[in-house]
């Protein structure tokens, strides 16, 4: 089935993305606007955090609890979330309910009440939500790696800080807000079962007389040092690593998702079975590519029992510098299975293509289409991924260890 996707930006700066969907009943719509935590002052981390949990409580002419029952009431099921560049808004509901959302939404982001009685409330979530890290510690070790890997602020992390949930007040929310709460940089993306004409007509109606340009481009600090340990008495060492690879726009971009699929892409991948099942040193081990705009990671993590977290370690990575040495072709066949399987699912959930296109025109200023993004999958071959793996070899490691005891590396 052909698809149909459309596309326009606004004199303002918003784009306008949307796909019809017209085996589907229900409809999708996902905003990005450039309102990340990479913009938290840096003596106020955590401020894009609170802000989202305090946006959806009173907007336009409806307080917080007009607002939650309207949404109800559309039997909308949406989401707020803060990324490193982004705060993002999703809702779903069925197609015909979906204008009314928009409706809603257009409140929310233009005239949220921010509410200063709301805000101590907020705060406490967020303390919370910082100090469940303690009993986290594999996610606590990946914040740890982020700081470790990228220099400041692209290393922030959406939870914050304590010292900066404590120092906010609500005029630095209402300022970050009017700051960045802007058309401009800010992409609208909308999937299921829609009629464009409309769709256009009354996006252009909520959000053709915003106002505001894109912000201006982040001032990166300094390189941060590459390898530490924290000391914390626990059962198991958690393990953290990462090394450069490449932005999402880059030609290699299929073969480095190929890469680490051959690492780190179920039962039969290569840390599972070398590392888990082999040698039986850790419960779970996994690697995963992440790209952003204009850089990228391959990073891999474990947990092993403290006597075993050396050796541990040590395998992870003698994998990771095995992998340009040579693959089977059973593996890119499997590979290609797995990314064939994961974009079919795609193309039959609204919620997933409204968040790729989405996505897509930020990372490359235009939507991917099925067929281009089927014919990168068939081409993979062993070839392509080890001329990337011999153009962007694992080596400069960044890595970070949370356990009772530090360990050693080369």
């Amino acid at each position: 089935m052909q698809q149909q996707i459309y596309q326009h930006t606004f004199a303002n700066g918003l784009t306008l993305l949307a796909e019809r969907m017209e085996h589907v009943r229900s409809a999708v719509m996902y905003l990005m606007v450039p309102a990340g935590c990479a913009h938290d002052p840096p003596e106020q981390l955590g401020l894009a955090g609170v802000l989202s949990e305090m946006i959806t409580r009173g907007a336009g002419p409806r307080d917080s609890r007009e607002l939650t029952m309207a949404l109800d009431n559309l039997g909308l099921d949406h989401s707020e979330s803060v990324g490193l560049m982004h705060m993002a808004f999703g809702g779903g509901t069925i197609a015909r309910n979906l204008p009314k959302g928009l409706e809603i939404f257009a409140d929310i982001l233009r005239r949220p009440h921010l509410p200063e009685d709301e805000l101590e409330s907020c705060q406490e979530l967020a303390l919370q939500n910082i100090a469940s890290l303690e009993d986290e510690p594999g996610s606590r070790v990946m914040v740890e790696l982020d700081k470790h890997f990228y220099p400041t602020p692209i290393s922030n992390d959406q939870r914050g800080t304590v010292e900066g949930i404590e120092a906010l007040d609500i005029d630095s929310i209402r300022r970050y807000h009017q700051k960045f709460f802007r058309p401009g940089g800010s992409i609208l993306s909308v999937a299921g079962n829609i009629q464009w004409e409309p769709l256009l007509e009354q996006v252009q109606r909520l959000f053709g007389d915003w106002q505001g340009a894109a912000p201006t481009a982040l001032t990166l600090g300094p390189e941060p040092e590459k390898h530490v340990h924290i000391d914390k008495e626990l059962e198991q060492t958690q393990i953290a690593l990462a090394y450069p690879s490449i932005p999402v726009a880059h030609e290699d971009f299929y073969a480095a998702m190929g890469a680490a699929n051959i690492l780190s892409g179920g039962m039969g991948s290569r840390l599972f079975t070398e590392i888990r099942e082999k040698e039986g040193l850790c419960y779970s081990v996994d690697a995963s590519f992440q790209p952003l705009k204009d850089r990228g990671a391959m990073v891999a993590s474990a947990a092993s029992l403290n006597h075993q977290a050396q050796r541990t370690l040590d395998k992870l990575l003698e994998e990771l510098r095995r992998l340009p040495q040579g693959i089977e072709e059973e593996e890119i066949q499997r590979v290609r299975v797995r990314l064939k399987t994961s974009l079919i699912m795609q193309q039959e959930s609204p919620s997933k293509r409204a968040t790729a296109m989405a996505s897509n025109w930020y990372y490359l200023g235009r939507v991917r289409r099925f067929e281009e993004v089927e014919a990168a999958v068939n081409g993979l071959s062993v070839k392509s991924i080890l001329d990337h793996l011999h153009r962007y070899p694992p080596k400069d490691f960044s890595i970070v260890t949370l356990g009772p005891s530090p360990l050693t590396h080369s």
